[in-house]
């Protein structure tokens, strides 16, 4: 019997490679940029073009939805910056692998250094 289908994980366990992890992070770019653009929209202080990086995103916790090969729910911390990654803040993301945007905790704002 094959133990991957036996019972259902809920939570990741293990550390993933950084080449997994990036590409991970990286397609999920849609609901992050949605959820920055969200947070950040009625920030007046806010920079111009106000990014994010794969390699400056934590993942915090995976979560599996509907059994193995289902949709997983996906916990960054973000680090949105502006110019040479000049941090401007920190929020917290929820997506899912299905590409949705499920919420989002904005964390702490940056004052901004010109």
């Amino acid at each position: 019997m094959n133990r991957a289908y036996h019972s259902t994980l809920n939570e990741a366990e293990t550390a993933l490679c950084d080449t997994f992890r990036f590409a991970l992070i990286s397609s999920l770019r849609m609901p992050v940029d949605k959820a920055i653009s969200e947070i950040y929209k009625k920030d007046k202080n806010v920079p111009d073009k106000l990014s994010w990086a794969a390699f400056d995103t934590e993942i915090l916790k995976i979560r599996q939805l509907y059994g193995v090969g289902g949709i997983y729910e996906i916990i960054l911390k973000v680090y949105p910056f502006y110019h040479a990654h000049n941090r401007y803040g920190i929020d917290e993301i929820i997506v899912n692998t299905d590409g949705g945007l499920l919420g989002y905790t904005h964390i702490l704002t940056y004052p901004v250094f010109e």
